[in-house]
């Protein structure tokens, strides 16, 4: 038995299609980005994750150290290497900025960390912005 399809069932397919698709492009923005997450010094330099350490009897080191981070690190940098450009900075001791971008809000974060799916931080590192959050 053969059905003919009212042009109200076509209507109703195709906007149900264009919405979709819609939604669909709407969800594939840049809002989400993975994040590397590293120990330096002021002019990133990375250096020993203990220095970040804010639950460290001893670590921290004084102001002079922070978590930077960007969508273009990748883990595996050494101490020692000189981050690559673009990246920003909060203080090693920041809890709001840590919870932000969903990491623990004391404690040791080690150098190299990635966070995925970090959403619309504003710290994709490609901004060129070298101050803090």
């Amino acid at each position: 038995m053969n059905r003919r399809m009212s042009s109200r069932t076509i209507s109703l397919t195709s906007t149900f299609l264009l919405l979709a698709a819609g939604g669909t492009a709407a969800c594939d923005n840049d809002e989400y980005t993975d994040e590397g997450f590293y120990c330096a010094d002021s002019n990133g330099v990375i250096v020993d994750e203990d220095y970040c350490d804010d639950d460290n009897n001893g670590g921290g080191g004084g102001g002079g150290f922070f978590i930077w981070h960007s969508s273009g690190y990748r883990s595996g940098y050494p101490v020692g290497t000189k981050l690559p450009a673009g990246g920003s900075k909060f203080a090693y001791n920041d809890k709001v900025s840590r919870s932000k971008f969903g990491l623990p809000s004391s404690g040791k974060i080690s150098n190299g960390t990635v966070k995925t799916s970090v959403v619309g931080k504003g710290g994709s590192g490609y901004s060129g912005s070298k101050s803090g959050s």
